[in-house]
Parts: structure tokens; sequence; C-alpha cells
């Protein structure tokens, strides 16, 4: 069965529950019951490679002991067994200083089962258990299924925050470049489903040559997450990418904690993320921030919180809205703070479209590095694939578009020495962009405006239209008035 059939069926099954309905039910409920199988197949894996290993959980709450048998438990005695038993005992799963029991406790603490119908949850279960998560070609088959799973969660209209395209994560990755040879640390405080961190993983892999390799790639990482749904998906999806134990991974709100208490042990060497924005943060957490960048503009917080938590020489690549490059105000402020920290070395400006269809924000990918203040900042206009108007769910923006300005990218430790202007790229001292109020938005310079015309073209126009509206306005007077007088 094809993956999207697969889901497509599951979700169908769950359609008919009364409990779930919508998507974000649905999805949430199939959240934690994809993370108990995998946790199951994980732990068949680790038992079979480890005479010590020991499971964390009671025998009777493990996925193999309740559901793997079709013909076991369902109806209402599954109901009571998932709400009274089972949720219940993995939200108090103790196990001290064991970091498998805390990762199972942590994952579960917000679970919720939506489902009322114990015999479509069986249904669901049975087909959840034709995935064999140790086997290869299965597990290359989740991967289809949880890109499927973020592409129905960006339908429910709640997945805006957390949901970043593949292609820019991995470009973004690839030109922050984490070192597995300096042993460097990665972290991502807004991870979503895990994206970024994953693909720092994969780019990791790729440089790894020993056992020791391997040890730090598993602990070389963090992340926090907000939500629910996105920590339990980012935790599947790093126990899919070979993570053993991925409890560096918090479900917390980043932008909670004051920004003092960071100490320069928790400082890193790269951060890659896609902060939420055009949201607004909870009452009073802005004043986790000096006063001088309080705002509940999320993106704006977070960019102070990177510049905090960056090691001197760490690098950082994130997306920010156009707002950010634009605003005044306190935006101003912590583009001053950013400018004079820290290289900020590229902006690339993508076109509208890149996170449709639940945002129309234009974005942008800024990469900068710590501990050395800009000198001048070069931009890079990414422009559509040749043919194309705007980008949707059927067809995303693909890495293979990077192509360009991966060869244009060059060597920071030079300065970006070979970089060249061209059509789509330019560079902006600092004296400019301090004397122009610290405005990041900054225009091609090398496009031609086809702006809306000069004054002496518009303003006739203007006036022309100003005197239909009135002509307008007077004749509907004029009938108002005849209605009036014909009713009296």
């Amino acid at each position: 069965m094809s993956v999207s059939n697969l889901v497509k069926s599951i979700q169908d099954i769950m359609r008919k529950d009364a409990g779930t309905y919508g998507d974000a039910q649905r999805l949430e409920q199939l959240g934690w019951m994809f993370f108990l199988k995998i946790f199951d197949d994980h732990e068949k894996e680790l038992a079979a490679l480890r005479d010590d290993y020991r499971s964390p959980l009671p025998k009777h709450l493990r996925w193999s002991a309740w559901a793997t048998d079709e013909e076991g438990i369902t109806g209402d005695a599954l109901l009571d067994f998932v709400n009274n038993s089972l949720l219940p005992k993995l939200k108090a799963l103790s196990g001290g200083a064991d970091k498998i029991a805390g990762l199972v406790r942590m994952t579960f603490e917000d679970a919720n089962n939506y489902m009322k119908n114990g015999t479509l949850m069986r249904q669901v279960i049975n087909k959840i258990n034709g995935i064999d998560f140790n086997a290869t070609d299965d597990r290359h088959m989740f991967g289809d299924i949880y890109e499927k799973i973020l592409k129905d969660l960006q339908s429910a209209g709640n997945a805006g925050e957390f949901y970043t395209p593949r292609a820019v994560t991995q470009f973004i990755v690839e030109q922050v470049n984490p070192s597995l040879k300096k042993r460097e640390t990665i972290l991502d405080p807004a991870c979503g489903t895990g994206g970024f961190l994953t693909c720092a993983i994969d780019h990791l892999r790729k440089q790894a040559k020993t056992p020791a390799d391997e040890r730090h790639i598993q602990d070389c990482f963090s992340g926090i997450e907000k939500k629910h749904l996105p920590h339990v998906l980012c935790m599947t999806n790093l126990l899919l990418h070979g993570i053993e134990v991925p409890s560096n991974v918090r479900h917390d709100n980043t932008l909670a904690r004051p920004l003092r208490d960071w100490g320069p042990k928790e400082r890193v060497d790269v951060i890659v993320t896609n902060p939420p924005f055009g949201g607004m943060e909870e009452d009073g957490i802005e004043s986790n921030f000096p006063a001088e960048f309080r705002t509940r503009e999320t993106a704006d917080l977070f960019l102070v919180l990177l510049m905090k938590i960056l090691k001197p020489g760490g690098r950082a690549g994130l997306v920010l809205p156009d707002g950010t490059l634009f605003g005044e105000g306190v935006k101003t402020r912590i583009k001053e703070k950013l400018l004079s920290e820290c290289n900020l070395h590229t902006i690339v400006r993508l076109p509208n479209g890149v996170f449709n269809p639940y945002t129309g924000i234009r974005t942008n990918l800024l990469f900068f590095t710590s501990g050395a203040p800009t000198t001048a900042v070069w931009y890079y206009e990414h422009p559509y694939p040749d043919g194309a108007k705007s980008y949707n769910k059927g067809k995303p923006i693909r890495i293979e578009e990077f192509e360009v300005e991966r060869k244009w990218w060059g060597k920071e430790s030079d300065g970006f020495a070979a970089r060249k202007e061209t059509e789509r790229a330019w560079r902006v001292p600092i004296e400019q962009i301090k004397a122009g109020g610290y405005n990041l938005d900054l225009k091609n310079p090398h496009q031609t405006d086809d702006g809306p015309g000069d004054v002496d073209h518009l303003l006739p126009e203007y006036e022309k239209l100003l005197a239909q509206v009135a002509k307008t306005k007077a004749e509907l007077k004029k009938e108002l008035a005849q209605a009036l007088g014909a009713r009296a």
C-alpha cells in the first residue's frame, strides 16, 4: 500500500469516530500511536544489540504487549486501558536518572486520546502494525508518512510555526556547515518536528569515520519545542534517524526563561532554526528580556536570544520575515545590536509563496557569525524556477534551485573575497545600512523597478478617480433622496 493510501485509510477510520472531529485531533492521536510503535521496534533493536538492555516501560504498557495481536483487546476494554492505564502511567513514568524513561514521560505529558470508539481504535492499531520500523524499506516508508503528516498539518491550518520546507532546512545547514571534526554543538531553539536537527545529523554523518564520531553525533545537538504535537513528531523523527535517546530535545517554551539566566556553558557553536513568525507571545514573556528589546513579536525575541547563546565565532542560519528587516522601534535596536556584535554576512531573499499555503509572508534566510561586527552585507535574490510564478503544496521549493547560490557562496575565512555582484547578488556596506536607519529591506539595484509610476503621471489619474467617486456619490445621494420622497 502506498504511503498516501495508508495514511488516508487510517484517517478514514478515524473520521468515523466522534472524538476525532478535526485534522488536528486525528494527527495528534496518530502522533503518539506512531511513537509507541516506533519506540517498541526501537527497543527490540536495542535488546538485540545489547545484552544488558532493560526497557523503562512496564511490560504491560509496551506496544507489543497490548497492540500487536490483531484479535487482541478492543472495544470498551481497549478504551478503558488507554484512558485509565496506558496514558496516565506513561505521563507519570518514573526512572530517576534513566534518560529513556524521562524521554517517554516528556513525550506523553500532554498526550490525549481523542477516540471514543474502541473498535475503530483497534482498526487503526492494526493498520499501524503493518509497518516494521526496523526494516529498511518500512523505515524509509515512514519518512514518506512523516512528510504526508506534515502536509496534512499544513491543511489543518496550524503548522505555520513549525513546518519548514525541506529544501530550506538543507540549504541553511549546508551553508552553516556544522563540523564533526571540530566537535561542534548544534541547537534549534524552536525545533518543531525536528527538520533542522535531522538535517544537521545527516550532514554530520557524511563526515563520520569512527565509532567516536557516531557517539558525538548522538549527543552534540539539542532542541526545544513549545507545542506537544510537533514535539512528539520530533522525537519520532529523531528515533528514525538513529538517535538512540533523543532526550536532549525538551518540551518547553524557550522564551519563558529570562535571557540573563542563559550562562556561558550553555552557548553553542551552531544554531539553525526557523523561529515562529507572525505570532505574538503570551503576556509577560517580553519581561524576560532587557527593556530596550521588549516586544511580543516571537521572531524578534528569538533573534535576541540567538545573539546571547552563540559562542564567539559561532554561526547561525535562520528564517526571518520581511517585517524584521524593515521594522522600526524595537526592531531597529535589535538590528543595531546584531550588526555591531555579529557579522551578518549574507541575506538570501526568498520570493513569495515559499511557505504556502498557510502564510503568504515573504521570508529571508539570514547567516551570521558571532564575535565581530558587520562590515558589509551580501544579498542574494532567489528567483522562481523557470516557468513558475509561485510555490504551492504540489510544487514546493526544491534544493536544486539553490545550486546557483552554492556556487556563488565562497568562504567566510577569506571574507568572501571570491563573491561577485551579479543580476541577483549585491553588496551593501555597513555605512549605507547605518545611514538608512538599519533598514535591511534593501531592493536589488540591478533589477529595474516597475513601480507604480512617476508623480506627474499618477496625480492626474488620482484626480480623475476622485472625480468619479464624487460623481457616483452624488448620484447615489440623488437616488436615495428620490426614494425617500416617493415613500413620503
